[in-house]
């Protein structure tokens, strides 16, 4: 999916102001019991305005203004809620275009619609056609199309019987055909799947948001006591509270900021996940991923870049490096395969000038029985390949022990070593090593300083895995690893309290993907994979956990900054309407007028106009997220106090100070 270049465009804002009026109606209101109190005593005020207008109320301008602000505080909040679903809805759209007019064509060469489609059925498809439904391919290879679900133009390849026979409906085969077994039913795919789950109004609120609302409510509850008592109060002190002023005082007291953008902020973390090219399937695997203890990632691909490189020649006692060098490169020129190509490479460059194919030369192609490959050049035989299978080619050749001693020397290094021979002589060995991918160990650090611990799973014996573990620089390994030690040690790692994200594309690995609290599933991988995950990758790449892990974080840290910027945002608003409403009755109360604010009525109106616009001047800021750096979590939580919370101390003694001041000199108040 390509992303937006801009948080806002034309359609979406024109769609989430229309959207803000229809979430209006109490019964999606209430889902926000902060917004749905402001927009009762909002109803309250406008009835109250009106008898003012029909007594003829010299106070009705001012209550006019009021209830204006008190209503546009309500709809700010409902359109930051609609942006956020609306960018969402955006692209479920473009994904419903990839699913209109699919048409299957079974095996006995009937075509009909997707939709009749049914579990089992199996399908062709053929070159430039579109696959109707979601399957498992169990017959031919092909050049799959993606770019409708990931984006990306590079086709992938699509084969039965492996870890890469999952095939989307809207996908388009590009080359050669497939048999594709129906997996889903009509409506019930993977598309219908990333359909509902983009859309914000889909979402459900995760654990953590619903006990912030609650949190949320409890403080408009006690606000609402607290002010409820103040008419009393005020009448003890000789004086009256108008109506229009307590209900200002209500709506600036209570934490309507963090209400307006508090599911706008969930949203958006999904919402920012897809857009990535990762589908999560639920709010609370987005919020897991923030929260994570344990990454477990796979070697192969992952940490290493997946194929083997050759590094060093070493030749034995009485071979010069020169002839083992040339005899490998010949025996490597046919061989296609990375390991091959890289023998090649290194030895073009540490012998410039190698000769080429031989004309005469025909390849000895490797099986699994041989374990061999080279060239035969006439009566002369090169090849290269596992120590012992060339040692049986050769069973009286000079030099064996020298060449185990060499064999087993890189193998507790890690590496692998590949014998060459020619004819009957034993030249040497190369050494193949599994290459660490670039910058990976920083990586890793990075993930230590959030304080995740992150563990290698490998297949590899646990000398080859020590020694990646010790380059790659994770703090542990699991070695020789079966989905049931997987399983075994995320549950063990679960059961200390912690939570595991992990990495798969196999039926193998999906034990312990539905086990992990952060399953993240290759879109390249099996159905049983990719429905045991609750996330998926579209693009298939293992190494972005460590990315979903930053995403995550990503949105704790925005709700946690914005909840603290409205907190001390309410504090701050304080100082502007407390002295406004008492200081007729307690005069000494004029002392906190520090920002030296009009009159009583501007203060009051300038608080109400700063409390509305704030929220909407904060939707691009709850979208877009709050910038996360690895760090621990004093100092992220100093970092945050530093800037939201200062800032939002000072951010209202700004901007009520110049919004009292247009309002004063334009007499509003």
């Amino acid at each position: 999916m390509s992303p937006q270049t801009s948080l806002f465009t034309g359609p979406i804002v024109r769609a989430a102001a229309r959207d803000a009026l229809i979430k209006l109606n109490p019964s999606t209101l209430i889902r926000n019991p902060v917004m749905f109190v402001t927009a009762i005593v909002a109803a309250l005020s406008t009835v109250l305005w009106v008898r003012a207008i029909a007594t003829g109320s010299g106070t009705a301008a001012f209550e006019g203004q009021i209830v204006f602000w008190l209503w546009l505080t309500v709809l700010f909040g409902n359109f930051a809620e609609a942006v956020a679903e609306g960018r969402g809805k955006a692209q479920a759209a473009s994904l419903r275009a990839t699913k209109a007019d699919l048409r299957a064509k079974l095996l006995d060469g009937r075509v009909v619609d997707a939709s009749a489609l049914q579990i089992g059925d199996v399908v062709r498809v053929d070159t430039g056609e579109v696959i109707p439904a979601d399957g498992e391919v169990v017959a031919g290879v092909a050049f799959v199309n993606e770019a409708a679900i990931t984006g990306e133009s590079a086709p992938v390849i699509r084969e039965g019987g492996g870890d890469r026979s999952a095939v989307t409906a809207g996908t388009r085969v590009i080359a050669d055909w497939i048999e594709v077994r129906v997996t889903a039913a009509a409506g019930q795919g993977f598309l219908d799947r990333m359909i509902a789950l983009v859309e914000g109004a889909s979402r459900q609120k995760t654990p953590n948001e619903i006990a912030l609302t609650i949190l949320l409510a409890g403080l408009t509850l006690i606000f609402l006591i607290a002010v409820g008592t103040l008419p009393a109060f005020a009448a003890y002190a000789g004086g009256s509270i108008a109506v229009p002023v307590l209900v200002a005082l209500f709506v600036t007291l209570i934490p309507t900021t963090i209400s307006g953008l508090l599911s706008a902020i969930g949203i958006a973390g999904m919402d920012r996940l897809v857009r990535f090219n990762v589908l999560a399937k639920s709010g609370r695997a987005v919020e897991a991923a923030g929260d994570i203890d344990t990454l477990l990632l796979d070697k192969t691909g992952t940490i290493t870049i997946g194929d083997r490189q050759a590094v060093a020649f070493m030749p034995l006692p009485g071979v010069s490096e020169g002839e083992l060098i040339a005899s490998a490169r010949l025996a490597s020129l046919a061989d296609e395969t990375p390991e091959g190509r890289s023998i090649v490479v290194l030895a073009d460059e540490k012998a410039p000038g190698g000769e080429g194919l031989p004309a005469a030369a025909e390849p000895i192609a490797f099986t699994s029985q041989t374990r061999v490959s080279g060239l035969q050049i006439g009566e002369r035989s090169l090849v290269k390949g596992a120590v012992d299978a060339v040692m049986r080619r050769i069973p009286n050749a000079r030099n064996a022990d020298a060449l185990k001693q060499i064999s087993d020397d890189i193998a507790r290094t890690g590496g692998t070593p590949l014998a060459v021979a020619d004819g009957e002589r034993l030249l040497g060995v190369i050494h193949l090593k599994d290459i660490v991918k670039a910058g990976i160990r920083e990586r890793f650090g990075e993930l230590r300083r959030m304080g995740i611990k992150t563990v290698m799973i490998t297949g590899d014996n646990p000398l080859t895995a020590a020694s990646i573990a010790a380059e790659s620089g994770v703090d542990d390994f699991l070695a020789e690893a079966t989905p049931e030690d997987k399983l075994a040690y995320i549950r063990r790692e679960q059961e200390g309290g912690k939570l595991v994200a992990m990495c798969g594309d196999g039926t193998n690995d999906a034990p312990a993907l539905a086990q992990s609290d952060v399953g993240v599933a290759m879109n390249t991988g099996t159905q049983a994979a990719r429905e045991a995950g609750n996330m998926v990758d579209l693009d298939s790449d293992p190494t972005k956990l460590i990315e979903i892990v930053g995403l995550g974080k990503q949105l704790l840290m925005t709700r946690g900054a914005l909840t603290t910027f409205s907190i001390s945002n309410d504090v701050a608003k304080y100082f502007a309407i407390l002295p406004a409403i008492f200081v007729v009755l307690y005069p000494g109360l004029g002392a906190l007028n520090v920002m030296g604010l009009g009159s009583p009525e501007s203060a009051i109106l300038s608080a109400i106009i700063f409390n509305a616009i704030i929220i909407p001047l904060l939707v691009p800021l709850a979208l877009k997220g709050v910038t996360y750096r690895a760090a621990d979590a004093g100092s992220l939580l100093a970092r945050n106090l530093a800037i939201y919370g200062v800032g939002g101390l000072v951010a209202p003694f700004i901007g009520i100070k110049f919004i009292d001041m247009a309002v004063t000199g334009l007499n509003l108040a």
